[in-house]
């Protein structure tokens, strides 16, 4: 059975404000995926589970009090966008998404003039950014965790917190990270897929 736009809103139980941006997301993301390859036509015909569900099922996470987020690889915007738009619900934060392809960047800065979003895109490379403690780092399908601790480290402070969409490889990655990092870790059942968990990452440090 396909996931409807009626199940994210049961689901999510965002306001009508928040699903009203959701779905103009959804808009944009059609209207240029038709000219730009953001997505898989798959994938674009599963928006409300593969993406938006997906992507939202992370901001429950969110401490309350952070307001520095940054989304690592973000492509069409998940979970940057989904971020982007929770911090607008809740009235505070901003986002810096990063994603190295210009035309991904470039609808990523549509999508945040058109829902007035508090975000940033880039296209820097993320080892090119500079250097800054953010509260909350963010990536889902950017790099096994090995690499992925790599690119967040030089963005993580004490009371940082990695949230990270992980499928199925999950366990042999963190196997293979624990080689070379130390972290605390708690995985939680991904909501969109079976196979899948949300890696919530604290006290990240190399050893």
């Amino acid at each position: 059975m396909t996931y409807s736009f009626e199940d994210f809103a049961r689901d999510s139980n965002v306001s009508r404000e928040t699903l009203a941006d959701y779905q103009a997301w959804s808009a944009l993301l059609l209207k240029w995926n038709r000219k730009i390859n953001l997505v898989s036509p798959t994938a674009l015909g599963d928006f409300w589970r593969r993406h938006a569900l997906d992507s939202w099922q992370i901001w429950p996470h969110i401490p309350a009090n952070a307001n520095n987020f940054i989304d690592l690889g973000s492509g069409a915007g998940f979970p940057g966008l989904a971020m982007a738009i929770g911090c607008k619900e809740q009235g505070h934060g901003h986002v810096t998404l990063v994603e190295s392809a210009g035309k991904k960047t470039s609808f990523l800065r549509a999508v945040i003039r058109d829902l007035k979003l508090p975000a940033t895109a880039t296209s820097e490379r993320a080892e090119d950014i500079e250097p800054k403690i953010y509260d909350v780092v963010t990536a889902r399908a950017f790099a096994p965790l090995p690499r992925l601790f790599s690119y967040a480290q030089p963005f993580w402070g004490e009371g940082t917190i990695g949230l990270f969409l992980k499928g199925e490889a999950v366990e042999e990655e963190l196997t293979e990270a624990s080689k070379t990092w130390r972290y605390n870790v708690e995985k939680v059942p991904s909501l969109s897929n079976g196979e899948g968990c949300l890696l919530k990452i604290t006290e990240l440090k190399l050893r």
